[in-house]
């Protein structure tokens, strides 16, 4: 039951979430060959995503390891790519919610704190890290500013992005949202060098707050702490196309 997870079946279908959740194909009904892809477009047909320019990537890579200042933090802008070195720590809903009204069992402040589950075993009486993929942060949503001025949280990587709430708590505070890739769970957990410790293992593996130390764990900023948000932009022009869509066209 602890290790109940998608990802410790033996089959599994990653759909990395945003990008590959609407895809279509036309098969032949004989041979099972793909015969046309829907809904793509050439890549010089593409419209970019927002004329401010900033979604589109800053170009610039940084690192960062735990301590990390909030002058640091304040530096990053949507579209930087991070690469995180050093301590880091997962946290799934179990966790958020305990942190609420109880003290961490570490220190998080200038922290890393990962929207995450891994799947994890034991082997020769050390923790191995087999997948450590991004979770839905959003679930976090109530919790998360409260976690960063408590406790002094930095950086928070998860997946799908947060909401205002979220995005007031990097303002005020000095942190930064990171959104990993859906469907990397392999990648990630090869990015951790060493289990360095785990609590609150009655939640369960996924639910626990494991304290990895990661080498080259990259995601970019999609929240700053200027108050920028790279999913309240696609939001808002999704809207604005759907409006489009949904016009009369007599």
């Amino acid at each position: 039951v602890l290790d109940r997870l998608p990802a410790s079946f033996f089959v599994s279908v990653a759909y990395n979430c945003w990008a590959y959740r609407r895809l279509g194909v036309l098969l032949d009904a004989g041979t099972g060959d793909i015969l046309e892809w829907q809904y793509r477009v050439a890549a010089s047909e593409a419209a970019p995503m927002s004329s401010a320019g900033a979604t589109a990537g800053t170009g610039r890579q940084i690192t960062l390891e735990a301590p990390i200042s909030e002058a640091q933090v304040r530096e990053l802008k949507v579209g930087d790519v991070v690469t995180i070195k050093g301590q880091m720590h997962t946290g799934r809903d179990a966790i958020h919610k305990y942190l609420m009204d109880h003290d961490a069992p570490v220190s998080l402040q200038g922290g890393v704190l990962y929207h995450c589950g891994p799947v994890a075993v034991k082997r020769d009486d050390q923790w191995q890290i087999l997948a450590a993929g991004p979770t839905t942060s959003i679930r976090e949503e109530p919790y998360q500013a409260d976690i960063i001025k408590k406790f002094g949280v930095r950086v928070v990587i998860g997946k799908g992005g947060m909401g205002a709430k979220t995005l007031k708590g990097l303002q005020e505070h000095g942190a930064v949202y990171l959104n990993a890739i859906g469907g990397a769970a392999q990648y990630y957990a090869r990015c951790v060098k060493q289990v360095e410790g785990v609590d609150l293992m009655e939640f369960g593996i996924p639910e626990a707050m494991w304290h990895l130390d990661v080498d080259g764990f990259q995601a970019i900023v999609t929240m700053d702490a200027h108050g920028n948000s790279l999913h309240a932009e696609v939001e808002a022009t999704s809207e604005e196309k759907l409006k489009e869509l949904a016009a009369p066209v007599f």
